[in-house]
């Protein structure tokens, strides 16, 4: 049964990756429809960044959800401001990242719930990174550019984690 587990596990990340990496193709559009959304992207790099716990002094943290267990974790480029002020700005420390990531995986180990947890790069509309993101594969959100120099970055929603049998 553990095998099988971690088979499922293994599988549900690589299919969450793959569906990712087939539908970014499509968030480039030029209608009109997605001018000024920036994109966030799978990046193994941001991944071991944050699961060495570095902190990148250009950056301004910022968590959502609950303060223990949050549902994601930013960091956005200090020359841009963020909105909705619905995330919880963090004074970063490698102390403090490795407190909220470690709680993290401990969530997702504890409710077996087939997920991962994985690092992602933010771009603008003009394809320059302005910041990283760490959540699990379902979180959701959108980031869009208000003007040069203004993010508005969806928070995911308040059940990221999901509920075990989902």
């Amino acid at each position: 049964m553990i095998g099988g587990r971690t088979m499922q596990k293994n599988w549900m990340t690589a299919f969450y990756i793959m569906l990712v990496l087939i539908l970014l193709p499509y968030a480039g559009c030029t209608s009109s429809f997605f001018k000024n959304y920036g994109t966030i992207v799978p990046d193994g790099v941001v991944t071991n960044t944050f699961e060495k716990y570095q902190v990148n002094p250009d950056y301004n943290y910022y968590i959502s959800g609950s303060e223990v267990y949050p549902n994601a974790i930013i960091g956005l480029d200090k020359a841009y401001a963020l909105e909705p002020d619905l995330w919880k700005p963090v004074e970063m420390t490698p102390r403090k990242l490795r407190g909220l990531v470690q709680y993290m995986h401990d969530k997702v180990s504890a409710m077996s719930l087939g997920v991962a947890l994985h690092g992602f790069a933010m771009f603008d509309d003009k394809g320059k990174q302005i910041g990283v993101w760490y959540s699990n594969l379902k979180a959701k959100t959108s980031l869009k550019m208000k003007d040069d120099s203004t993010v508005i970055i969806i928070t995911p929603d308040i059940d990221t984690y999901p509920k075990r049998g989902w």
